[in-house]
């Protein structure tokens, strides 16, 4: 694994940590390891929204993982919401006071290379206005999309 990535992972857990009210994310890619933290989370009452792209790229073992948690009990009592868009190529993490976002390359393809994270309240609004915006434009989630 490239450091780029340990990085984005390591910032994404602290995200999850230190949320105490939601968790939102925008992002094209689903690493296995990420999973178990923000079910964590969720259980201790955090909620948990967000947007994948309908080419993410999804690990094998996702779904036994998912079920293995309880993920769809989850789903079922509202602490988690999901949707849809053709395409993520900005990817944004945040929680109530911090938050990071990743942006395409030159040739606008998905890139985890580099990475802005900050709590400036600035950013943050600019964040969180952002996974608004990619929310509302967003179509219903749609499991059968994904491939493993």
């Amino acid at each position: 694994m490239d450091q780029p990535f340990e990085i984005k992972e390591s910032t994404w857990k602290s995200i999850y940590k230190n949320a105490n009210e939601y968790v939102y994310e925008a992002f094209y890619e689903v690493p296995l390891d990420l999973i178990e933290p923000i079910v964590k989370r969720i259980k201790e009452g955090i909620q948990f929204n967000y947007i994948f792209s309908k080419s993410a790229v999804i690990p094998k073992g996702r779904k036994d993982l998912l079920q293995k948690l309880g993920f769809d009990k989850l789903i079922e009592k509202g602490l988690v919401e999901r949707k849809m868009r053709d395409t993520v190529l900005t990817v944004v993490v945040l929680n109530e006071k911090e938050a990071c976002v990743l942006f395409p390359n030159r040739k606008g393809e998905a890139d985890i290379s580099e990475m802005f994270y900050g709590d400036d309240p600035m950013f943050h609004e600019w964040c969180l206005d952002y996974f608004r915006y990619c929310w509302y434009g967003s179509d219903v989630f749609q499991e059968s999309k994904l491939e493993e």
